[in-house]
C-alpha cells in the first residue's frame, strides 16, 4: 500500500514538474535538462525578460512540434539572478548537479565568475554575443563558447562602419570617439580593441563610465557636451540605454552620431523615447519580425495553444528572437552530439561540449530549422569557439528598426592576435597549458 502511495506521489510530482518545466531529479536520466538563468526583476528586466521568454518558448516548441531532440524530451528550470553576479553563481551552484547540457549565464559578470568553475564541473558555457572576448580561443577556453560575436568583434565593426561613413578609416585621424559604457566587466570589454584601433587610425578615444544600473547619467553627458565628440559608442544594457538617449536629446547631442552595441539596440531601449531616439544606430546579430518560419511555428505550437511564456505581440522582437537563436544553438549542439554518441540518447554535458565545438549550420540547415534570413551560417571548431562574426547596423526611424548597412565581419588581422595574446596571458595567470592536438579529436 505504501509503495502504491509512493508511486502516485511520484507521478504527481512528475506531472507538476512537467507543467512547471522543471526536471525532477529522478527523471534526469531520460531528459535533456537546461538550467535557465534569467532576470525578470530589477532594472534590467525589460531587456532580460524577452530574451528569457524566447529561450523558453523554443524549448516548448521543440517538445510540441518534434517530440524533443530525436525523441529526447527537453526540460528546464528558471533561476532568477536579477543580473547580480553573486545570485548568478548561486543559481549555477544550485542547478549544476541537475544539468546534463550547458549553462547560458545571460550576463558577462556571471560569465567571468563561472569561467574558472566550468572546467572543473565539466559544464560548457554558451555566451552568445557577450562574455569574455578572449574565450573565442578554444585552445585555452575549452568550456566557453562566445558564439556569433564578442565585444571585440562588435567594437571592431563599429569602427569599420564609422570609417566607411567618413570615407575611409584614414579619415578617422583627429576625430573624437567617446565610449559611454556600463561600468562593469560588460562595459569594459570593448576598451582594448578600441584602444588598438585608436592607435592604428589616430582618433582620440574618450572613456566615459556610467555607474550601474545607469539611471543617473547627467555627469556623463555633461562630459559629452563639453568635449563634443564626433561619435558616441553606447555600451549599455537595460534602463541605461533609454536613459542615455533621453540625456542625449536633452544635451542636444545628435542621435544619428550614436552607435550602440547589439545589447543597446532593441525595442525596450527606444520605445519610451520614440521620436527622441530617431536616427540612433545599433549593431544587430539577427533580424526581428514574425515572418520567419520558426516564429510562425512558435505561434502555432506554443502561443496559439495558450502556452506562450510572455505576450504574443513580443514574439519576434529583437531580444526575443535572440533568445530563440541561443536556445536553438544549444539544442543543435545536443543534436550534433547525438550524431556521434548516439541518436535518441540523452547526452552528458561533456558530450554537448563536443557538439558545441563541432557545430556546422550551413544555410540549408538554417532553412530547415526555420531560421532562413534570421542569422548567417555558423560553424565552430576546436580552435574557434565563436564560429561567426556577421553583424549589421540598424537604425531607429522613430517607430521601428530598419537595417542600414550590409553585413560586416570583424577584421581577423586585428582580432586574432589580440585573442591569442589575451588567452595566453589568461593561461599563464591560471597556470594552464594549451590543449594538445589529440584533445581536439576527443
Amino acid at each position: 500500500m505504501k509503495l502504491k502511495h509512493l508511486s502516485l506521489a511520484l507521478a504527481a510530482v512528475a506531472a507538476a514538474g512537467s507543467l512547471l518545466g522543471s526536471a525532477p531529479a529522478f527523471a534526469q536520466a531520460k531528459e535533456q535538462f537546461f538550467p535557465l538563468l534569467v532576470y525578470r526583476t530589477g532594472p534590467y528586466a525589460p531587456n532580460g525578460t524577452p530574451w528569457a521568454n524566447g529561450k523558453q518558448d523554443y524549448i516548448k516548441m521543440i517538445n510540441a512540434r518534434d517530440g524533443g531532440i530525436n525523441g529526447v524530451k527537453i526540460t528546464y528550470e528558471e533561476c532568477e539572478t536579477g543580473y547580480a553576479t553573486d545570485k548568478g553563481v548561486e543559481c549555477y551552484e544550485r542547478l549544476k548537479g541537475k544539468t546534463n547540457t550547458l549553462v547560458d549565464p545571460q550576463s558577462t559578470g556571471i560569465t567571468f565568475a563561472l569561467t574558472d568553475k566550468a572546467p572543473g564541473d565539466k559544464i560548457p558555457l554558451i555566451t552568445l554575443g557577450y562574455g569574455l572576448s578572449a574565450s573565442q580561443d578554444g585552445g585555452v577556453f575549452k568550456w566557453n563558447f562566445p558564439l556569433m560575436g564578442s565585444y571585440w568583434t562588435g567594437a571592431d565593426v563599429l569602427i569599420q562602419h564609422i570609417g566607411k561613413k567618413e570615407g575611409g578609416l584614414d579619415k578617422l585621424k583627429g576625430k573624437k570617439i567617446a565610449l559611454v559604457y556600463h561600468d562593469s566587466p560588460f562595459g569594459k570589454e570593448p576598451i582594448p580593441l578600441l584602444q588598438e584601433r585608436a592607435k592604428m587610425h589616430g582618433f582620440d578615444l574618450q572613456l566615459i563610465p556610467v555607474t550601474a544600473p545607469g539611471v543617473e547619467q547627467k555627469a556623463a553627458w555633461l562630459q559629452v557636451r563639453q568635449s563634443r565628440p564626433d561619435y558616441v559608442l553606447l555600451w549599455g544594457w537595460g534602463v541605461m540605454n533609454s536613459t542615455a538617449l533621453k540625456e542625449a536629446q536633452a544635451t542636444g547631442y545628435p542621435r544619428d552620431k550614436m552607435y550602440g552595441v547589439w545589447w543597446a539596440g532593441a525595442e525596450p531601449d527606444v520605445k519610451d523615447v520614440g521620436e527622441g531616439a530617431k536616427g540612433y544606430n545599433a549593431l544587430n546579430l539577427n533580424t526581428s519580425g514574425q515572418q520567419p518560419k520558426v516564429i510562425q511555428d512558435i505561434l502555432k505550437y506554443v502561443h496559439d495553444k495558450g502556452q506562450g511564456t510572455g505576450p504574443k505581440d513580443e514574439v519576434g522582437s529583437v531580444l526575443y528572437t535572440r533568445g530563440l537563436i541561443i536556445q536553438m544553438l544549444g539544442v543543435e549542439a545536443v543534436r550534433r552530439a547525438q550524431e556521434r554518441f548516439g541518436k535518441g540518447k540523452v547526452m552528458t554535458a561533456e558530450q554537448v561540449r563536443w557538439g558545441l565545438e563541432n557545430l556546422s549550420l550551413d544555410q540549408k540547415k538554417l532553412d530547415s530549422l526555420g531560421f532562413s534570413g534570421v542569422l548567417r551560417p555558423i560553424s565552430t571548431s576546436c580552435q574557434d569557439h565563436m564560429g561567426s562574426t556577421w553583424v549589421r547596423v540598424h537604425t531607429w526611424d522613430g517607430a521601428k528598426w530598419n537595417f542600414s548597412s550590409d553585413w560586416y565581419q570583424a577584421d581577423e588581422q586585428i582580432i586574432k592576435p589580440m585573442v591569442k595574446a589575451a588567452a595566453d596571458k589568461y593561461a599563464g595567470d591560471k597556470k594552464l597549458t594549451r590543449r594538445a592536438p589529440e584533445d581536439c579529436q576527443s
